[in-house]
């Protein structure tokens, strides 16, 4: 979520206009407007305190790039390796079949 797309839902679940939050911000409703459409972005500080005007913490977090998109990369394998599961034929498990015979092993039932 972008911070255009930020401000316009806490500024909506706060009930507030574009005028009475920039009132409250001090800062201009034309302000509210541009940040609201995206052509402007807020500084971290000037997001923080839109948000604190509406009743929201901001919270900032940073994650691992690398360990992201590593978390990534195994979700899509993940995702081909079950794919390619379902597309496998189905079949009922046959009671006489017998695990092959290795050199030195004896037949095992299942």
């Amino acid at each position: 979520m972008n911070a255009a797309a930020i401000i316009t839902s806490a500024r909506t679940r706060a009930r507030l206009s574009k005028r009475e939050l920039a009132r409250r911000v001090g800062t201009s409703p034309a302000a509210i407007v541009e940040y609201e459409s995206g052509r402007r972005s807020p500084t971290v500080d000037s997001l923080d305190l839109i948000l604190r005007v509406c009743g929201v913490d901001m919270a900032i977090s940073f994650v691992d790039r690398s360990e992201t998109d590593r978390l990534e990369k195994c979700g899509r394998d993940l995702e081909a390796v079950l794919e390619l599961a379902d597309a496998l034929p189905k079949r009922a498990p046959n009671p006489d079949l017998q695990w092959p015979l290795l050199p030195g092993s004896r037949a095992v039932r299942l």
